[in-house]
């Protein structure tokens, strides 16, 4: 996990992290399998603290929502799988009015590609929820890893056998939307190119 330096003070996030492990269920997870390019799409992750304590911050790494590209001198090799159009959490409130374009969510972090929600109190759950857009073609496969802290302290296992939660989806992303157009007669959108078209 790489750690981005930045300017500023506030508190560290990983502030009053306890060497403990914590008891986490995985509870349910989604992501479709079958997605198309600019078709949105939402990968869902929901665990449980099952245990007596407090998580102190639940979180999630995902690894794959980029690639590297290995064409000569580009800017950065980074290039991504899927945009990220909203991440877990509520989006912190504007200060003035305006609108907000693609908005990060609550849940981002100084680490790359982690998300956290905060502390899990006991018998509680949370849901982790990634508004996505695919953007290249081909098969994928993202892997993610839950954590019950931020500075590597707190550390999060299943209640049987102790070992970390984490788990993967794979998605097949089509190059292009499949066909659909609107029933004139009903408003609805229906699969398929509309009769008649060229």
């Amino acid at each position: 996990m790489l750690l981005l330096s930045g300017c500023g003070g506030g508190t560290r996030q990983d502030h009053g992290e306890a060497k403990r492990t914590y008891h986490v269920q995985l509870l349910k997870r989604s992501f479709s399998a079958n997605q198309a390019v600019a078709r949105p799409a939402v990968m869902s992750i929901e665990v449980r603290n099952p245990g007596p304590r407090t998580i102190p911050n639940i979180a999630v790494t995902l690894d794959s929502f980029y690639y590297t590209e290995k064409y000569p001198e580009l800017a950065s090799n980074k290039r991504p799988v899927w945009v990220v159009e909203e991440g877990p959490g509520t989006a912190a409130k504007s200060p003035v009015q305006s609108q907000a374009i693609s908005p990060p969510g609550g849940g981002q972090t100084a680490y790359v590609n982690t998300w956290s929600l905060g502390s899990l109190a006991a018998h509680h759950t949370q849901k982790f929820v990634w508004k996505v857009v695919p953007v290249k073609a081909g098969k994928h496969t993202v892997h993610f890893e839950v954590d019950a802290g931020l500075g590597g302290l707190a550390k999060a296992a299943a209640p049987s056998g102790g070992k970390p939660i984490a788990g993967s989806f794979s998605a097949q992303i089509a190059p292009a939307p499949p066909a659909a157009h609107v029933d004139p007669s009903t408003g609805r959108v229906t699969a398929g190119l509309y009769p008649g078209a060229p």
